[in-house]
């Protein structure tokens, strides 16, 4: 998801001093800035499975979703160059490839196969790649949907929040021009006094007397918890008082870290570790209005929106496929490529209540990532916009395995 800088604004210079003070946080004390201790590289994300230890491969959804997924994936790859590159533990395979393994796994689902027979063909013509965490501790998957929001196109007394389209005077910095070492680095803030600093963070975005003025609000909202939500899921649609809508997806960030609010409830004891949900969440942040803006602002993390026909769409610009994509780090795991998932599932009754969770395998395709899906034990699973998918998508924290599958050469 690229960050933007508008075309209308003049290019910025950037002092000799902050360039020096750049590299020195970047190359000695980057950590703090890019997460802490190194993490693997997508060499080390994943490692090639024996045919003889392979999955048994099974999936609980109907194959019509599943070959929607696959044709969004195959329209990224055909805007790519067909030499990309892609990487799958120690091996790399080219787009091509890939178009031909999405294509030909595509060709065979649609014969309806039994699972013997998908187990049969997929052992004789397909690698299969297993996250290096099945190995010790498993893939944390959590799960995200398309909230629903009632909304105005002004502001009233009943609609106060803005949704901000991306500020003017946010900037992206790629530094791979500047090192090596830098490859893949990007930043992001603004100019202050002909020097680069850092963006504003939550509470400064919310207070009108700083921001006010940098950037457009698409809608304004009636509901703070619905909005931090929307920040949080990355995509949405807004409801107008005439019945029209307005859908808005992610387009940019403030740079700022993401952290958890959920962390922060079970650190100061407000919620029990293992009760925690976003369902929970909003509970509490309804029942005490006046913690909302401090709870809100321990995530210095802010998202910026644009308008969208269609959709939601994932980080390869293509619409998400509910219950068929995942987000995964872009850095680690290949871009649109065929997974395999095994964890468990909530089952709803029908006052909205998950009475038990249940076991279950699918495939998925790589078509999204998140500010919060980092490292090679994380994945998140889109379960779209219906309410099953808000119950889901905010309970969700289940262990399990991930697999990539891709056509032998």
């Amino acid at each position: 998801m690229k960050l933007i800088q508008s075309k209308n604004k003049k290019p910025y210079r950037f002092t000799l001093l902050g360039i020096v003070i750049l590299f020195f946080l970047l190359l000695f004390g980057g950590c703090a800035h890019f997460g802490g201790k190194s993490s693997p590289g997508p060499k080390d994300a994943l490692k090639k499975v024996s045919r003889f230890r392979y999955p048994r491969l099974t999936d609980d959804m109907p194959y019509t979703g599943l070959e929607n997924a696959i044709d969004r994936s195959l329209t990224y790859l055909k805007r790519v160059s067909p030499g990309k590159s892609f990487t799958f533990g120690k091996e790399q395979y080219t787009a091509a490839h890939l178009i031909l393994s999405l294509e030909t796994f595509k060709n065979f689902i649609q014969t309806h196969p039994r699972d013997s027979e998908l187990n049969n063909f997929i052992k004789k013509n397909f690698f299969i790649y297993g996250s290096t965490r099945n190995e010790g501790r498993k893939v944390l998957f959590t799960g995200y949907y398309e909230p629903t929001l009632q909304g105005s196109r002004f502001r009233t007394a009943v609609y106060r929040f803005p949704v901000y389209e991306t500020p003017q005077d946010l900037i992206s910095i790629d530094l791979s021009p500047f090192s090596p070492e830098l490859k893949g680095k990007k930043i992001t803030g603004r100019i202050d006094n002909n020097n680069v600093v850092p963006y504003f963070e939550r509470k400064e975005i919310e207070d009108p007397s700083i921001f006010q003025g940098r950037a457009a609000p698409i809608a304004w909202v009636k509901d703070q918890t619905g909005l931090f939500f929307l920040q949080i899921q990355g995509s949405g649609i807004i409801i107008l008082p005439d019945g029209d809508s307005i859908r808005v997806h992610y387009h940019a960030s403030n740079g700022r870290p993401y952290r958890s609010i959920g962390k922060v409830l079970i650190d100061q004891g407000k919620i029990l570790r293992n009760e925690m949900s976003m369902q929970k969440i909003r509970a509490y942040l309804d029942l005490h209005p006046d913690q909302q803006e401090a709870i809100f602002n321990t995530n210095p993390s802010y998202v910026f929106f644009k308008r969208e026909e269609g959709g939601p769409y994932g980080c390869l610009n293509v619409e998400l496929t509910p219950g068929r994509s995942a987000a995964t780090d872009r850095k680690l795991f290949p871009e649109a490529a065929l997974m395999f998932i095994q964890a468990s599932k909530p089952l709803v009754d029908g006052d909205g209540k998950i009475h038990s969770w249940k076991p279950f395998s699918r495939f998925f395709l790589n078509q999204d990532t998140g500010g919060a899906i980092k490292g090679p034990g994380r994945c998140d699973l889109f379960f779209g916009s219906d309410p099953y998918a808000e119950i889901a998508a905010g309970h969700m924290k289940q262990e399990g395995t991930l697999y990539f599958l891709i056509l032998k050469p």
